[in-house]
Parts: C-alpha cells; structure tokens; sequence
C-alpha cells in the first residue's frame, strides 16, 4: 500500500489541493488519515474514491450532488457517464484507477475500447501520453515506485506494437528509416510510436529500438536505407547534444538525419544533412511530406 500526499491527489486528480481541503471540512464523503505529524495521507483506496469523484466533478457534476451519493451510487453513476461520454480527461482517470492496484485486465480493456472507439492516435496523444505524464509526477516525488509506471508503459507499448502490425506493407520503392533512440535512452514508448506513424505514412521502417550506441548504428543499417530517425528525451549519450548529431550526421554522410525529443530542443548547430524536428507539427510534417517527395527523386 502506498501513502499519498495531498499534492499528490492534486496532480493525479487534476484538482487544486486548495479545493480539497474545503470539501473535506464542508463534506463527509471522505476523510483522509493523518501522519503523528498531523499531515494529511491518502492510501490506495482513498485514492480511488476520489478518483471517481474527480471523475463525475470533471464531468460537470457538483461537488454537492455528489457528496450526497453513498459509495455504490457513486459507482453507479460513473458507469453510466463513462458509456455515454469518453472524454479524454474522464479516460485517464479511469486508467489511473486501474493501475493503482495493477489491474491487467482492466487496464487493457479500457486500452481496447479507447482504440477501437477513437483510433491508436488519439489514444496515444491524448489519453496515453497525458496519463504516463501524470503517473511520472508521482514516481519523480518517490510517491509511487517506478514498477507502476513501467506497468503502464509495457501494456500501452504492447499496443502500439499490435496495431502496428496490422499495416500495410510499404509499396515498393518507398524511402527506408532507420528508427532507433542513443544510448542512455530507454524510453520507447514515443519510439514506437513514432515509428507506427512512419509505416502508416508509407514508409519501409527499420526498427533498430532504444539504447543504441554510435558503434552498433552503421552496422545495423542496411545499404538501402536514405533516412536515419532518432529520438532523445534524456542525453545520456556521453556527448553535448550538437556534438552527438555531428557524429552521427559525420558518420552517415549520405542519409537524411531526423532528430526529435527534449533534448534535441537545445541544438544550436546545423548540418546539411540534419532535420531537427522541434514539435509534433514539424514531426507530422516530416512523415507526411518526406516519402512522396523522396518516391519521386528515386
């Protein structure tokens, strides 16, 4: 059992700690334990019940109505809403309930009807991505263990990886990309996706996956490949970042270099053969225009 601060239920509630604190001394819905310090701390199922608060507050409940509902109607009525309006905030809450007590089963039938609902895009982009953010809060503030998050992170990998594989295959003569993160760089789950978006986009991907060294990158290119894509959160390369992009720009003279991430955003130095993409605009824009134009100089 985990023990959450009140700054912790604001982030993962998306509800000001200020807020809280009022519905505790006007509501008796719940009633959060306290350290011999007097501080307040929330465990697992503290965290759940107001879970579902949050839930039916963000969907435009009053906290009055609410807190009028015992725990089964509460219940009850979060079912309900959930089938008739899956909003993104609404769906990361419900993901994070499921991983509070990794519950498998659970979480991947919310993944399921979320991308047989809306698409893997939108529920990468847009519920994915914001509840991974979110989970990190608490595992950055040593409030969750790092087990909760890798959870998380291999059940929605896993997806991506599924809807992969049910692309098409490349027509013949599309542009090759080599798709991998540095070494140091263990975040894979925006390399997969990024690489899921390439192959929609009509590219032939070589996915060569994260930690990748500068020394293993030539050797596991094939000749036919014109693009390199990297992507760096955390520069654990051992390089400055400019100094990185040069070697591999240096070392794959003839090939498109396409860089993305965090760490990418501090580049100051430009090469001939370096597209560094800032945004997911410029990301998008890459993939899409990239391989028709390269199809046609072929």
């Amino acid at each position: 059992m985990h023990r959450f601060t009140i700054k912790d239920i604001e982030n993962m509630c998306a509800i000001k700690a200020h807020t809280l604190r009022v519905w505790e001394q006007r509501y008796d819905f719940f009633k959060p334990q306290r350290k011999e310090s007097k501080h307040r701390y929330y465990d697992n199922e503290d965290l759940k019940a107001l879970l579902r608060v949050a839930y039916l507050y963000h969907g435009g409940w009053k906290i009055s109505r609410i807190a009028s509902l015992d725990t089964a109607a509460i219940l009850s009525q979060v079912e309900a809403i959930r089938q008739a309006h899956p909003e993104s905030e609404q769906q990361i809450l419900r993901l994070l309930e499921a991983s509070v007590d990794f519950d498998e089963p659970k979480f991947n039938a919310l993944l399921d009807q979320m991308i047989r609902t809306q698409g893997l895009e939108h529920t990468v982009v847009n519920v994915g991505y914001p509840f991974l953010q979110r989970v990190g809060m608490l595992w950055m503030t040593n409030h969750v263990v790092p087990a909760q998050e890798h959870f998380s992170s291999y059940l929605l990998q896993h997806k991506i990886i599924a809807e992969t594989d049910k692309l098409p295959q490349a027509a013949p003569g599309a542009p090759q990309i080599a798709v991998f993160a540095p070494r140091g760089e263990h975040h894979e789950l925006p390399l997969l996706f990024i690489n899921y978006l390439l192959k929609k986009g009509g590219w032939q991907t070589i996915y060569l996956g994260s930690n990748i060294g500068l020394r293993d990158l030539p050797a596991s290119l094939t000749a036919s490949a014109s693009h390199i894509y990297l992507h760096l959160i955390t520069n654990f390369t051992g390089f400055e970042i400019d100094d990185y992009l040069e070697a591999v720009c240096r070392a794959n003279p003839e090939k498109v270099v396409a860089a993305s991430g965090v760490s990418v955003h501090v580049a100051t130095r430009s090469f001939v053969n370096l597209r560094l993409l800032r945004s997911d605009a410029e990301i998008l824009r890459f993939i899409r225009q990239l391989p028709a134009s390269a199809a046609r100089n072929s």
